[in-house]
């Protein structure tokens, strides 16, 4: 059984990232011009997610921050017994949402692509596509993160406009349990008006990586280039469908409360072997 799985959580996005591989315009365009699931049905995703026997959950967005009943969906996933995850920008994560999900989240992926404003602005990593997020307040973050026992992860999305910055810093000061780079990666029906401005080599993905060797000592440091991140995820969509991105275009199931998460899941493609090779499987029980 595939043991993890990311479930979307579509909302207008309070960043604009011009990369991103997972915008859901066609979902919105199409089936589900709310952006997302009403909460009992998404609720019910969950549930038939957990029956089928998921270890772990990542709710992920556009900003799943932006739900208003995610803090719902993080209760019944852990009750049901998955392990909890949310990736965020970050820009919402208030003292009062960390105190009130402490019980039932136990991962939070916090987004960081650039420590520089003017790159995190050209990237759309930037509150309104204007009030990027700065150092002080990344590293103010991780460490309230941190004090009110998560685990904590970042994810970085290495483009061209950030391939040769210098994040040692702030990782050393974060000391996250997992760091994953990601290799920009283009999406048909995603990404494609931007992408051409932001798509790397394999070389300088690797450059990157090398340049920050040295943090092995502190994290565990996940890289996934464009192929390795092809195929090796179990998602599901907005509208609650499971779906792959092995053509370089989404490909979806039909809805999982129509025919069930049973059926639905073998209409996608998943290749397993390139989720354990890629660092898919770890101690994620253990988030201390």
């Amino acid at each position: 059984m595939i043991p993890a799985v990311n479930f979307h959580l579509w909302e207008p996005c309070n960043m604009r990232c011009k990369f991103c591989f997972a915008t859901f315009q066609d979902v919105k365009h199409s089936i589900l011009p709310k952006g997302h699931l009403p909460k009992e049905q998404a609720i019910e995703v969950v549930l038939h997610l957990a029956e089928i026997g998921f270890e772990k959950i990542t709710f992920a967005g556009g900003e799943p921050t932006l739900c208003p009943w995610l803090p719902n969906l993080i209760a019944t996933a852990k009750q049901a017994g998955l392990t909890t995850m949310i990736v965020t920008n970050g820009s919402k994560l208030t003292d009062s949402f960390l105190q009130a999900n402490q019980h039932h989240l136990d991962w939070i992926a916090v987004s960081i692509d650039s420590l520089n404003a003017d790159t995190n602005i050209a990237i759309g990593r930037a509150i309104s596509g204007k009030t990027p997020l700065q150092l002080d307040y990344y590293t103010s973050l991780v460490d309230r993160i941190k004090q009110h026992g998560y685990g904590l992860k970042i994810n970085t999305v290495v483009s061209s406009k950030n391939c040769n910055e210098d994040m040692n810093h702030l990782i050393r000061h974060a000391k996250p349990k997992r760091w994953k780079l990601l290799q920009v990666l283009p999406m048909k029906g995603q990404n494609d008006l931007n992408i051409d401005n932001f798509k790397i080599s394999d070389e300088q993905f690797q450059l990157f990586i090398d340049n920050h060797n040295g943090l092995r000592d502190i994290t565990s440091i996940v890289p996934e280039n464009n192929e390795q991140m092809t195929g090796s995820y179990a998602m599901v969509d907005p509208a609650g469908r499971f779906y792959d991105n092995t053509t370089g275009e989404h490909k979806y199931s039909k809805p999982i409360l129509d025919i069930g998460a049973r059926l639905a899941i073998q209409q996608m493609s998943y290749d397993f072997s390139k989720f354990v090779s890629r660092g898919g499987i770890y101690n994620w029980t253990t988030a201390d």
